[in-house]
C-alpha cells in the first residue's frame, strides 16, 4: 500500500528514513513538490513529504545570514527578505507554473537541492555558493548536520555544497543555513533593438568584459520579446538583448549611459528603469516565456558564452518549430521543441558536442519520455563511477528518489 510521511520534526524525519531502510522501502523525497517533474521518474511505493518543517529559524539582517527549515516557502523567505530590503542574490526562480504547478508554492529546500539561479548567476554564483550549512538525515537514517552560520566556518563545508543539484538522493534535508546580501537600490538595463545571435553573443561580451560592472546579460529573439510583460520589449518587433547594471542611483545611471554609447553602433538601444526591470528578469528567473508554452518540451543548455547562439542555430535547423532565447551572456540556453518520443535528444547532444562540450538537461517532458533517456548530461565513464560512489556512501540501499538523476543513482 503506498503511503505518505509527514515528519513534523527532525526525529521524526530520521524515523521515517530508518523505517525505509530496515524495510528497504524506497522513498520519493520532497518538500513541496513544485519540481517533482525535474529528473527521471522515481520509482518508489511511499513518499517522504517534508512540507510540515516549516519557518525561518533565524534571520540576522546584519550578519547577512538566514536559517529556514526545509519546507518553508520561498515566497515567505524573499517577503521576510524584501522587509529588510535584502535578497537572495542567486535570483532563484518560481518554476511552479514552468512545470505545471502553482506559482509561489517551491521550498527553500527544493531551490538548492536543484541549484537553481537565475540570470544574476553571471555575477553572484549559483544556490550552492550560498549554502552556509545544515541539518539532514542520510540515507542510513542517520542525523548529521554540517557548515555553519559563517563563511569562515569551514568545517564541512563541502557537505551542503554536495547536497545542491542531488536532488535530494543523497540527504533529506531538515534545515538550512545560507547567505543573504543587500538588494540593490536601483536596476536598469540597457536594450539592443534587433540583433541577431551572433550580433547579441558580441554586444553581451563588451558589455560584460566593460568596467561598468553588468550583472546580467540576455537575448530574447522577438517571438520571446513579444510575449514579455513589459511593454517595451512587447512592442519592439524585434530581438531584444537585454543589459542589466545594479547599484546606487548615480552610479547605474552613469553606467547605462556608457553602456549606450558602447553598443550604440550595434542597433537601436532603450533603458529601462527599475520597475520594468525588474519585471523582465523576474521573467527570466521564472523561465516565464516557457511557461506560457506549456506544449512544448524543454532543455536547459549551458555550453561557454560565446557558443550559444551557435548551438540554438544548428538546433533549429535539426527541429522545425524549435524556441529559445539566452542567458548568462549567452552560456544558457533554454529551448523549447515541439513534442517527440525522444525530446529530439540527438540533436540537441550534438549540438552541444559539435560546439566544444557542455551539458543539456530535459527540463519538462511527460513521464515516459523522462523515463526512457537521458534527461542529465550522460556521464564519462570515471565521473560515473565517482557518481555511483557517492550514492553508496550517503544511501547505501538506494531509498532516496532512487533513478531520479540516472538509473541506479
Amino acid at each position: 500500500m503506498t503511503e505518505t510521511l509527514r515528519p513534523e520534526t527532525l526525529e521524526q524525519l530520521r524515523d521515517a528514513v530508518a523505517w525505509a531502510v530496515a524495510e528497504e522501502q524506497p522513498l520519493e523525497v520532497l518538500a513541496r513538490g513544485t519540481k517533482r517533474g525535474l529528473g527521471r521518474p522515481v520509482q518508489a511505493s511511499h513518499t517522504l513529504d517534508t512540507s510540515a518543517l516549516t519557518g525561518i529559524t533565524l534571520y540576522e539582517p546584519e550578519e547577512l545570514v538566514m536559517s529556514a527549515k526545509a519546507g518553508t516557502k520561498l515566497a515567505e523567505i524573499e517577503a521576510a527578505l524584501d522587509e529588510k530590503n535584502q535578497q537572495l542574490a542567486f535570483e532563484p526562480g518560481d518554476w511552479g507554473p514552468l512545470l505545471g504547478q502553482p506559482a509561489k508554492a517551491g521550498s527553500i529546500a527544493g531551490i538548492f537541492a536543484c541549484n537553481i539561479a537565475g540570470p544574476r548567476r553571471l555575477k553572484s554564483g549559483a544556490a550552492r555558493d550560498h549554502v552556509l550549512g545544515f541539518h539532514v538525515v542520510s540515507g542510513r537514517g542517520e542525523i548529521y548536520k554540517a557548515g555553519g552560520r559563517v563563511v569562515k566556518n569551514v568545517t564541512g563545508y563541502d557537505l551542503p555544497k554536495l547536497f545542491c543539484s542531488s536532488h535530494g538522493t543523497l540527504t533529506v534535508a531538515s534545515e538550512l543555513t545560507f547567505k543573504v546580501l543587500p538588494a540593490p537600490e536601483k536596476t536598469y538595463s540597457v536594450l539592443v533593438l534587433g540583433l541577431d545571435g551572433a550580433a547579441a553573443t558580441h554586444a553581451m561580451a563588451l558589455a560584460m568584459t566593460s568596467p561598468h560592472e553588468v550583472a546580467s546579460a540576455a537575448h530574447l529573439p522577438a517571438e520571446i520579446a513579444g510575449g514579455s510583460a513589459v511593454s517595451y520589449l512587447r512592442e519592439a518587433g524585434a530581438s531584444v538583448t537585454a543589459i542589466r547594471v545594479e547599484g546606487p542611483g548615480p552610479s547605474v545611471e552613469h553606467r547605462c549611459r556608457e553602456l549606450r554609447a558602447l553598443l550604440e553602433s550595434l542597433g537601436p538601444t532603450e533603458e529601462l528603469h527599475t520597475h520594468n526591470s525588474k519585471t523582465l528578469w523576474r521573467e527570466l528567473a521564472d523561465v516565464a516565456p516557457f511557461a506560457a508554452r506549456p506544449g512544448l518540451q524543454l532543455w536547459r543548455i549551458s555550453v561557454a558564452p560565446m557558443a550559444g547562439a551557435g548551438v540554438a542555430a544548428a538546433i533549429h535547423t535539426a527541429v522545425p518549430g524549435a524556441v529559445h532565447y539566452l542567458d548568462w551572456q549567452g552560456g544558457l540556453v533554454w529551448l523549447g521543441v515541439p513534442p517527440a518520443p525522444d525530446a529530439h535528444a540527438d540533436a540537441v547532444r550534438t549540438a552541444v558536442a559539435a560546439s566544444g562540450g557542455g551539458h543539456a538537461t530535459l527540463i519538462r517532458a511527460a513521464g515516459d519520455v523522462r523515463a526512457a533517456i537521458d534527461v542529465f548530461q550522460p556521464q564519462e565513464a570515471g565521473l560515473a563511477a565517482i557518481s555511483r560512489r557517492v550514492k553508496a556512501a550517503f544511501d547505501p540501499r538506494g531509498v532516496l528518489n532512487p533513478g531520479r538523476l540516472y538509473p541506479g543513482v
